[in-house]
């Protein structure tokens, strides 16, 4: 039977933990499927994205799925190992199309409590700090904070990476 599980993978930015997911999925058979949400919107962005995909090298398929993760995630083969960078860049895209938040978390949950093989998802922490001093960067974090929240009830282990460093939480 192969590994169906959903790790869930969360941290602050710059914390590593994308480069801990991929180490996680790289540990798997090839091929993985590298689920980008990332828009690049500008040239810092379209660089940024141009070395995430130069770095990775043979092996990985790269899926673009700004919006529609849930699908994409639908749609790749049984016991293929996934990762998914990551969810607060999905939602920020939700969030500037103006669409039904609550009802695309609802969707991507529902996808992830049913993974069909390795899935290794990335999110950002977001409620440790400050609060936000306007009203969309509040909404933002709010709505991050109950789609992580979600996403690790459903999810068979989560890790919080700290400084590079993962520790078990789930």
């Amino acid at each position: 039977m192969p590994d169906r599980s959903l790790t869930f993978i969360i941290g602050g930015a710059r914390s590593a933990k994308r480069a801990h997911a991929e180490t996680l999925a790289t540990a798997l058979p090839p091929p993985w499927a590298y689920i980008a949400t990332a828009q690049a919107y500008d040239g810092e962005m379209r660089e940024r994205i141009a070395q995430h995909r130069s770095r990775r090298g043979e092996g990985w398929a790269t899926i673009d799925a700004p919006l529609d993760l849930a699908g994409a995630l639908e749609a790749l083969p049984d016991s293929q190992p996934v990762l998914v960078d990551c969810l607060t860049l999905w939602l920020t895209n939700h969030m500037l199309a103006d669409h039904d938040l609550e009802g695309e978390c609802r969707r991507l949950a529902d996808v992830l409590s049913r993974p069909r093989g390795p899935w290794f998802v990335v999110s950002n922490e977001v409620g440790q700090g400050i609060v936000p001093e306007n009203a969309l960067a509040r909404r933002f974090r709010d709505a991050a904070g109950r789609l992580n929240q979600q996403i690790a009830v459903v999810a068979d282990m989560v890790l919080l990476i700290v400084a590079g460093l993962p520790l078990k939480v789930k």
